[in-house]
């Protein structure tokens, strides 16, 4: 293993310290956004552009992901980390002085850059510093500070928002960022991890034009996300040509992103890559507009629909624990199989409840905590898929393959939620409905490539057979 191990010396504790600090902030801003976001839409207006403020995120985030892990590959994980960092928080302060919606989402698309950059570093990071069972503990742990916020995120959310302004939802993440980034800077200065031994490559083959094709790919993937989301606002002609000019950009510019031989159906990284896509996409186009649900339909307050959803993290945080453990006598893809499907029946059952609003919050609320066990138990281990099926000098790319797709998987998500959500803007009910619906859908294409993964090793487990 490169370096030490995990606290073995006060530079590398600090590092991993501060990296999980780095994470929680990033997390608590996601989590709270999605509670403040019904307020930040009753202060600034436009409505049609609420799904934007989430997309807009994902859409950077494609194209940073892409980036990073280029630059991850060619120079190493640290200067990745760093950009990401102080453009994340360049973000935040945009976000935190929008005076309208549209400038509150040219915040969130600054901070998808910084996100997606840093969250991509972060995961390469781990790659590159532990070995397959240290990952196993790492990835709980990164999941647990992925998750711990949303234990008191959506509360402290609500509070912020109704007691000041939702304006201070973002203001309250730099602190963290401040902390997390003074632990990070000096172990990290003091750490080894230069560029990578490239994957020998075909005759003539040249890493920098692959690089290059790699970055434009990643520019047109998000401007043909752009292309669909905007096709879904407008019921016209017009968008009938967003629709084919987004669909044909992606249908060219995708396969660059995707691991090497990707087939739609294939086994492995093509089905691990599906999973995030579809699965995680799902989740999280639910997520966008639960709050909103919860709001108008249900009757909560802006504080009931935040609880809700920490109802949700909690249950991610016990799966991503349940992944690790070793009575857990299953292999990696079994473990992605299980939580997929638990995220399926979660989201089978809201949207059972929203067609029926106000009589079956408690289905809705039992969804939302059975989905997020789901996804705690496949996130962590479709990581850990990847991890194990690729050589280290390829980990940069496919972990940005597999970052990409969640990306994108959650922009056209979301999208899709925005698009029905507008077309029943008259009828909640009906658009509440049908965008659940949607998105159970979703989760069932994942849980079908799920079971295309193959099998994979556990090493969480100590010496135990896992290949049958």
């Amino acid at each position: 293993m490169d370096g030490v191990e995990p606290g073995g010396m006060p530079s590398r504790r600090g590092l991993v310290i501060g990296l999980m600090l780095c994470v929680v902030a990033i997390a608590f801003e996601a989590i709270a956004v999605v509670t403040a976001m019904p307020a930040a839409a009753a202060d600034l207006g436009d409505l049609d552009l609420y799904a934007w403020a989430f997309t807009a995120f994902m859409i950077a985030q494609t194209f940073a992901i892409v980036a990073a892990g280029q630059a991850s590959d060619k120079f190493g994980p640290k200067l990745p980390l760093v950009i990401g960092f102080v453009v994340f928080a360049l973000g935040l302060v945009l976000a935190g002085l929008a005076p309208t919606m549209q400038v509150l989402v040219a915040g969130r698309f600054v901070q998808g850059l910084g996100g997606g950059t840093m969250n991509l570093a972060v995961m390469v990071l781990i790659g590159r510093l532990f070995d397959p069972k240290e990952r196993a503990v790492m990835m709980t742990w990164l999941s647990i500070a992925w998750m711990a916020p949303a234990l008191f995120g959506p509360l402290v959310a609500a509070w912020l928002s109704t007691t000041w302004s939702w304006h201070w939802v973002f203001f309250s993440v730099l602190p963290l960022m401040a902390i997390g980034g003074a632990l990070i800077l000096p172990p990290l200065a003091r750490t080894e991890l230069g560029p990578t031994e490239p994957v020998p490559a075909g005759p003539g083959a040249r890493t920098e034009t692959r690089g290059s094709r790699m970055l434009i790919a990643a520019a047109l993937v998000a401007a043909g996300t752009v292309a669909l989301q905007v096709a879904g606002q407008r019921f016209e002609l017009w968008s009938l040509l967003w629709l084919v000019a987004g669909l044909g950009v992606l249908g060219y510019a995708l396969p660059v992103l995707l691991p090497p031989g990707y087939r739609p159906a294939g086994p492995g990284l093509a089905a691990t890559v599906n999973v995030r896509l579809l699965a995680t996409g799902a989740f999280f186009g639910a997520e966008t507009f639960l709050p909103l649900t919860l709001i108008n339909a249900e009757h909560f307050d802006l504080a009931g629909a935040g609880l809700v959803l920490t109802v949700g993290s909690a249950g991610w945080t016990f799966g991503a624990w349940l992944q690790s453990r070793r009575w857990l006598r299953l292999r990696r893809d079994q473990i992605v199989v299980a939580g997929v499907a638990g995220e399926a029946v979660g989201l089978v059952m809201i949207a059972i409840a929203a067609w029926l609003p106000g009589q079956l919050s408690w289905l809705m609320i039992a969804g939302w905590a059975v989905g997020g066990l789901g996804m705690g138990l496949h996130m962590a281990s479709t990581s850990l898929v990847v991890m194990e099926l690729s050589a280290e000098a390829e980990l940069g790319r496919n972990t940005s393959s597999l970052q990409v797709s969640e990306a994108l998987g959650n922009s056209v998500a979301a999208g899709i939620a925005g698009t029905i959500f507008a077309a029943f803007l008259t009828s909640q009910s009906l658009a509440f409905g049908w965008l659940f619906v949607a998105m159970a859908m979703l989760t069932t294409l994942g849980l079908a490539s799920s079971l295309r993964i193959g099998p994979v090793v556990n090493h969480s487990l100590d010496n135990i057979s896992t290949s049958r």
